[in-house]
């Protein structure tokens, strides 16, 4: 019994002195005015750029990049019509800029007269993070996925041979689609392991596909994915697949650094 008088005394006298810390508090103690939030104008249509982003492709030109197995030279894709289209002859392309943490909007269209089955139908790839030549770096995947039977870690929205779309959000071939990807990088330790693996969320035509996944690795074509080498900010890579269907066009591609 007086074990009970003196919990409840002791809550009692608990709940007095909260009482009076409220009672004495004021709600400007919650409200702070710095930092204040950098002003941004948003794009004029839901897919434009906004004010601070980097324009990577506004249909005109291919300034902002190169070829991935020779940095030196320009990138050699086809322009036309306002969107840029895969050229299987010259290879993969990447940006001239690197990238740490970012938000990137891209749009890609797989042709209405696509042939082929499975990972042959207007397979392209979206290197969230290039490694050099090649197909090296982390690769959100970029294929008909409308009607199309294969792996479902290769589906379009999945990051390739990692993980499945949360859901299948594809258009038919011939329409285009987008992807908005926040994309946050690895780091690492001084002794190159490491310290936070990367993570992307996409949203795929407006649904989101990618939660925050946490990525193994770089892409790994054949067996697990596992992180071996330690990097900093890495190029945006666009992927000229070797099949033979026809190649798939992007157009408006734009990112934020964050």
């Amino acid at each position: 019994m007086y074990l009970q008088k003196v919990i409840i005394t002791s809550a009692l006298i608990a709940g007095i002195g909260l009482a009076t810390a409220n009672a004495q508090a004021k709600h400007e103690d919650t409200e702070f005015y710095t930092p204040v939030p950098k002003k941004v104008t948003p794009g004029k249509t839901i897919n434009a750029a906004p004010s601070d982003a980097v324009v990577l492709f506004d249909g005109k030109n291919l300034d902002s990049w190169v070829m991935t197995d020779d940095r030196t030279q320009p990138a050699q894709w086809t322009v036309a019509n306002g969107q840029l289209t895969v050229n299987k002859k010259t290879g993969n392309i990447e940006t001239k800029q690197s990238f740490g943490n970012y938000q990137l909007h891209i749009e890609w269209q797989v042709p209405k007269n696509i042939t082929g089955t499975g990972q042959l139908r207007g397979n392209s790839g979206l290197f969230l993070a290039s490694m050099g030549k090649g197909d090296l770096g982390y690769e959100l995947q970029i294929l008909d996925s409308y009607d199309n039977n294969t792996y479902t870690n290769g589906m379009a929205g999945s990051i390739y041979k990692q993980t499945t779309p949360l859901v299948n959000p594809s258009l038919k071939p011939g329409e285009w689609q987008t992807y908005d990807v926040i994309w946050t990088a690895p780091t690492f330790k001084a002794d190159s392991t490491v310290n936070t693996p990367a993570k992307v969320t996409v949203l795929y035509n407006g649904v989101l596909v990618q939660n925050n996944f946490e990525l193994k690795g770089p892409t790994q074509y054949v067996g697990e994915a596992s992180y071996k080498k330690a990097h900093g900010p890495l190029p945006v890579k666009l992927q000229a697949h070797g099949d033979k269907s026809e190649p798939v066009s992007y157009r408006n591609i734009w990112i934020r650094e964050l």
